[in-house]
């Protein structure tokens, strides 16, 4: 899978083990960014990897920001973009299952690195249910249009 991956300053060294994880696993990785711990804004990231998404280049996108709140809310205004924060296993699976999410995004603060790829494994692993779920994807997306 093509996975583009981005972090600010604050997510710079999670990013940096979740990049060794996932080409460890096979994947092909498309890092925008940050590459070191000078100070950055993280919309400048967000909207590199979900560009990468959106337009194709890449399967899915992580996002590391300190909260990885902020990651998501400007991730989320590309459009084609489902970006969603990472909290417990439960909710990283039904992100997928249910809202057919592309982009995960992920807490340095609040995240180990164990769990940060527990998180990234079963997000990349799980699939969408479609259903009943499609048609409220397609009403998100019909929300982009507007």
């Amino acid at each position: 899978m093509n996975i583009a991956i981005g972090s600010d300053h604050a997510g710079f060294a999670l990013k940096q083990q979740i990049v060794e994880a996932l080409r460890g696993a096979g994947h092909q990785v498309l890092d925008e960014g940050t590459h070191d711990t000078n100070s950055t804004d993280y919309p400048d990231y967000a909207a590199a990897v979900g560009a990468a998404v959106s337009n194709g280049s890449a399967d899915r996108g992580i996002l590391v920001c300190a909260t990885g709140v902020g990651m998501s809310i400007a991730a989320n205004k590309i459009s084609g973009v489902r970006a969603a924060l990472a909290v417990n296993r439960e909710e990283v699976q039904l992100t997928r299952q249910h809202n057919d999410a592309n982009v995960l995004a992920l807490s340095a603060k609040y995240t180990d690195t164990a769990t940060a790829e527990e998180y990234v494994k079963l997000f990349l692993e799980t699939g969408f249910e479609g259903g009943r779920h499609q048609r409220r994807v397609d009403k998100i997306s019909q929300l982009e249009r507007k």
